[in-house]
């Protein structure tokens, strides 16, 4: 009787601990997930995010990303001299040499009209200059007392701006201003614009076709040199996009890479012998290395290479060395733990042949640890072959460096992108070939 009591209370109790469990389970998962809301709530407010949407322009954006694809040819006139230019973005590389227009531009005498298709049409004469825009009439501007005044149908639309001292107009087709020094037309077009060659190149304007008859089988456009030959110079040399300096700055962010990436993996294999219990019996050294591991690693990488660029100048090499500052830190943990969980069964058995230590390291530990380790490399590698574009751009060196000056000049945009597709043809690269190294070097296929 007693017995059965003390059963029935102990099943009470395991009862009500049981429900206790769950109740407390049932709370953490309404917790959570309330915790969790609460904290998004706080973010929102604190990063004003309701402000952040309000004040984002999206015409902005859209124009950005049209940059991305697109280039703008502008139609310059110097209202002082009369001197018209027509060139590629604005930029002295990309002007159109004597002789030779666009076929949507032209000149007769002094006068140029400017055709921006869908009936859009800019005219500049010796009065001013004159904007007709289908469905709304004609912009007409004329010089008084030095400032331009315009003429429009009323009401005037938000897609013109007057201020005293500039006008302009803004719409689908393109862009035009006029102030006192110059009046300017930007027409927008798809397509990377002399990409291939520039304006002063003997092979631009010819149709691909034109182009493979010339590459293979033509008369030699310089009889010094094959056609073909003369074409991959001048692509190469492209003043415009010059692809010899972006291609050479690609070889250095790997080359970054690769030296920071290796150098970490050669000084962290003994290092991590030295940071593991099993190989090092010494505590308080062993837990020196650790700790100054745990420094190395604990400092950001772009935090040393500011340091290290303040040190040794800007340069791809000092990148390298931020790269491999921090990787030593990494490595050195990730490889004496691999060393500490080693069967050592495999290393007693090497033991019994008489070897020392170092053959017993090089034929009973590395290789055990050595596909652990060349994953952990081959893994970095690739994850620094991005890292190095961000350090390049702070140490000068590598594509990290042209996408930063693209980027801060405001209007090369379709350069950005034209980097920003290398970065990922450079990432997809380098997950291949790595993907291609574990392959051989761990399952060895």
């Amino acid at each position: 009787m007693i017995m059965t009591a003390n059963a029935v209370q102990q099943n009470s109790s395991l009862h009500n601990t049981v429900l206790q469990g769950f109740a407390r389970k049932r709370r953490i998962a309404f917790a959570a997930p309330l915790l969790i809301l609460a904290y998004l709530i706080y973010a929102a407010i604190s990063f004003d995010l309701a402000g952040l949407a309000a004040r984002a322009r999206m015409d902005n954006a859209a124009i950005l990303l049209s940059d991305f694809w697109s280039h703008k040819t502008h139609v310059t006139r110097d209202n002082r001299s009369g001197q018209v230019v027509v060139a590629i973005e604005g930029e002295n590389k990309g002007t159109y040499p004597k002789g030779m227009l666009p076929e949507w531009v032209t000149m007769n005498g002094g006068v140029t009209t400017i055709d921006l298709g869908t009936g859009h049409i800019v005219t500049y004469d010796d009065a001013g200059a004159r904007f007709v825009v289908p469905s709304y009439g004609t912009i007409n501007i004329r010089e008084v007392n030095g400032k331009p005044v315009m003429d429009a149908p009323l009401p005037i639309p938000d897609w013109i701006s007057v201020a005293s001292n500039k006008v302009s107009v803004t719409t689908d087709a393109g862009r035009f201003s006029y102030s006192r020094s110059k009046v300017e037309t930007f027409k927008y077009q798809a397509g990377w614009e002399l990409w291939f060659f520039t304006l002063d190149s003997p092979f631009y304007g010819k149709s691909l076709g034109q182009n493979v008859y010339l590459a293979t089988i033509g008369p030699r456009v310089d009889e010094n040199r094959t056609n073909f030959g003369y074409m991959l110079s001048e692509w190469w040399n492209n003043r415009m996009w010059q692809h010899g300096v972006v291609l050479w700055a690609i070889f250095e962010t790997i080359l970054m890479a690769f030296l920071g990436t290796m150098s970490a993996a050669i000084v962290s294999l003994p290092i991590g012998f030295l940071a593991a219990s099993n190989f090092n019996p010494f505590g308080a050294a062993r837990g020196a290395v650790r700790r100054v591991l745990d420094f190395v690693r604990g400092v950001d990488g772009l935090i040393w290479t500011v340091i290290l660029s303040r040190a040794f100048g800007p340069g791809p090499m000092t990148g390298a060395i931020a790269i491999a500052l921090t990787d030593t830190g990494s490595f050195g943990k990730m490889f004496s733990e691999a060393l500490e969980n080693i069967d050592e069964k495999q290393v007693e058995g090497v033991r019994s042949t008489g070897a020392n230590a170092f053959q017993r390291a090089r034929f009973g530990v590395i290789p055990q640890v050595m596909p652990v380790l060349l994953a952990q490399v081959l893994y970095y590698l690739e994850s620094n072959t991005r890292s190095a574009t961000v350090i390049g751009a702070i140490v000068g060196g590598g594509i990290g460096l042209l996408l930063t000056q693209a980027i801060v000049t405001q209007k090369d945009w379709e350069e950005v992108a034209y980097y920003m597709v290398l970065i990922v043809l450079m990432v997809m690269m380098m997950d291949s070939l790595s993907g291609w190294l574990r392959r051989k070097l761990i399952k060895g296929e």
